[in-house]
């Protein structure tokens, strides 16, 4: 049953939680989309949440996409576990979501954090992906990002634009924890009051280990073989992944395409996201589709 958790303001779609066959239960907004679209699923950042780092694009990426946005494990309402955090169970997570929804193959899109996960969800379950749109993101993360990461990727209002949000960035993992408002359930009178309810319902336990997981994280070994339509979105003012190792993303990848936005690591949480992403999106979704005298061929 959905969860009534959309606000004035953004044009955020209801959530409900999906079980996930021996793995547990997770959290996911979905856009219906045209008849017939193709699937996108969205994998959000570090201390984000599906509805927090998306929540800018959902109806301009519905207006073309069936779009699926899980929250990832740990983060948000995302699946709950004792183990380790991993980012390969979150792609695993992803592949069992999209198999649970009967979507097909679909576009997987990653934002810094989630960009390993669709790079890893390629990787694990080919015959899962169609295409990926990497945004704000690399396949290894150079010594001293692990640290900026932390909280930079705390996607909503209250990043930046009130006191708490510039606040968040510079104190320790259990004193935020503390000092987050208690989730509510009650529609919340702001977009501030939202996020920091999102924000309040993540395992911080799980985010630390996530972003040990981040830190540690190289592809470079096998980067170059993804053979799916890949789009690259650089942010090129940002100053948590350098734009140049994100640029090094792109080349690592045969035939990406370069989409740039010339903000920071959280343009995502501003209105000038939506557009580049759709575009990307666009992008790679007609890479995806089979040539015209395919279609025709019996």
């Amino acid at each position: 049953m959905a969860e009534t958790t959309a606000i004035t303001g953004p044009d955020l779609p209801l959530g409900r939680r999906v079980e996930l066959p021996g793995r547990g239960t997770t959290f996911v907004r979905e856009v219906e989309g045209p008849p017939g679209a193709p699937t996108i699923v969205l994998l959000h950042g570090l201390v984000a949440s599906g509805g927090l780092n998306w929540f800018q694009a959902f109806a301009a990426l519905g207006r073309h996409f069936r779009v699926v946005a899980p929250d990832l494990r740990g983060h948000g309402r995302g699946l709950r576990s004792n183990r380790r955090f991993r980012l390969a169970d979150c792609a695993d997570d992803t592949a069992a979501l999209l198999a649970e929804l009967g979507t097909g193959p679909a576009i997987a899109v990653g934002y810094s954090m989630g960009g390993p996960v669709a790079q890893l969800l390629w990787k694990r379950h080919p015959e899962a992906v169609s295409g990926l749109v990497l945004c704000a993101t690399s396949d290894r993360f150079v010594p001293g990002t692990r640290e900026r990461l932390v909280f930079v990727t705390a996607m909503s209002a209250a990043a930046g634009t009130t006191r708490l949000g510039q606040s968040i960035t510079r104190l320790p993992l259990g004193i935020v924890s503390r000092r987050m408002p208690v989730g509510v359930r009650s529609r919340p009178a702001s977009i501030q009051a939202w996020a920091s309810a999102e924000m309040r319902r993540h395992d911080w336990r799980v985010v630390a280990e996530a972003a040990h997981a981040i830190g540690t994280y190289n592809a470079g070994g096998w980067i170059s073989d993804i053979d799916v339509p890949t789009a690259v979105i650089v942010t090129g003012g940002d100053r948590a992944i350098p734009p140049i190792e994100q640029m090094r993303l792109l080349v690592s990848i045969p035939h990406a395409t370069l989409h740039r936005i010339d903000d920071g690591h959280t343009v995502c949480a501003r209105p000038r996201f939506a557009a580049p992403l759709v575009e990307a999106c666009l992008t790679v979704a007609g890479a995806s589709r089979p040539p015209a005298d395919a279609a025709l061929a019996p």
